[in-house]
């Protein structure tokens, strides 16, 4: 499929701060992971943490919290991971399925579902 970058906003839930980012989309990916910098600075908290296998076959356990994700006017509360500060975005399944958004592998662009379509 190859990978490419897509902007991305996040926020706080109350929605008082936000930031736009280029996240690299990674549908391996399965939860959005954004620097823990980044995320503090959104006052996004850590509520527990999850157990990963990164792609270069570490395992890690990081916190995760809740966020606003918002891509191309569709927007979903969101699990993101605290992931290491300097590391690209990556933008994973979970959030794209909450999106209701898909990746057209072909034009390297993300595409609405159609309601009622998984």
């Amino acid at each position: 499929m190859g990978v490419f970058d897509w902007p991305i906003k996040l926020a706080s839930l109350d929605g008082e701060r936000s930031l736009q980012l280029d996240a690299m989309v990674d549908t391996g990916s399965s939860y959005t992971i954004v620097p823990e910098g980044l995320l503090k600075s959104l006052g996004i908290a850590p509520t527990e943490k999850v157990g990963l296998t990164l792609a270069d076959g570490r395992r890690v356990v990081w916190d995760v919290g809740e966020a606003r994700a918002t891509v191309d006017g569709r927007s979903t509360v969101t699990w993101v991971v605290f992931g290491e500060d300097g590391a690209h975005p990556l933008l994973g399944a979970y959030t794209l399925e909450g999106l209701r958004m898909s990746v057209n592998p072909w034009k390297h662009t993300l595409i609405p579902m159609p309601y009622g379509w998984a």
